[in-house]
């Protein structure tokens, strides 16, 4: 949805009322514009009719999964999705991130902390590159398709894995810090604690590297991050 005064859209699916009330009234102090749907339906109609520039998505609606959903729309659109839930557990945030949740927020929470992650979010670059697509060796990234060749055969990524090598991409040949890969896929996880980064990392060495104990593309540069060499 066009806002002739610029500011971003935010669709907020959430069934709770005191939730949904508390957000609308906070967001459009802070100068969003604010769309709400208590269910998945109604979010599928609103979509189509707002056009967000952001979602934030409760986990658990009357008639399905936010998860299922974030799958949904991760597959058919761009719009960034902000999982909220009160289920804390490591492995729900795990899964709403690898499903393409741009973040994932725990209730209670604090309206300027949320604020703050929306505006991270709503900052960061689609993850496609200025080209549609990048080749060096036997490897192909298209971003525009979101799939990437060895050799000429397609091989498998998870969304994450995708959108790590996208970054890489997006800057070939540049150190692309621990801290640029942290605030642009997990916002808000802990710099000290970037043992899902370097999983990330190793799974990709794993399925693009030859061999993947000695990286010829993907290069750990120590104590700073990594680095994509064509």
């Amino acid at each position: 949805m066009f806002d002739p005064e610029g500011r971003s859209v935010v669709l907020v699916v959430e069934d709770e009322a005191s939730y949904q009330d508390a957000l609308n009234v906070g967001l459009t102090v802070e100068g969003f514009v604010v769309v709400a749907a208590s269910n998945i339906a109604q979010a599928r109609v609103l979509m189509d009719s707002t056009k967000p520039d952001l979602v934030l998505l409760d986990v658990m609606l009357p008639d399905g999964s936010g998860i299922d959903y974030c799958r949904e729309l991760y597959d058919s659109t761009r719009v960034p999705v902000i999982m909220v839930s009160a289920r804390t557990s490591e492995v729900d945030v795990v899964l709403g991130l690898e499903i393409g949740a741009a973040d994932y927020v725990t209730k209670p929470y604090r309206l300027r902390e949320l604020v703050a992650r929306m505006r991270a979010v709503l900052r960061r670059p689609a993850p496609t590159a200025e080209e549609e697509a990048v080749s060096f060796g036997d490897l192909r990234i298209d971003f525009v398709r979101r799939t990437v060749t060895l050799r000429g055969r397609e091989i498998e990524l998870s969304r994450k894995e995708f959108d790590l090598l996208a970054l890489f991409a997006s800057r070939l040949g540049q150190v692309v810090t621990r801290e640029v890969c942290l605030d642009t896929l997990w916002w808000g996880l802990e710099l000290s604690d970037t043992r899902t980064l370097d999983t990330h990392v190793k799974r990709l060495r794993q399925k693009i590297e030859a061999d993947p104990a000695n990286p010829r593309h993907l290069i750990t540069i120590r104590g700073v991050g990594f680095r994509l060499d064509a």
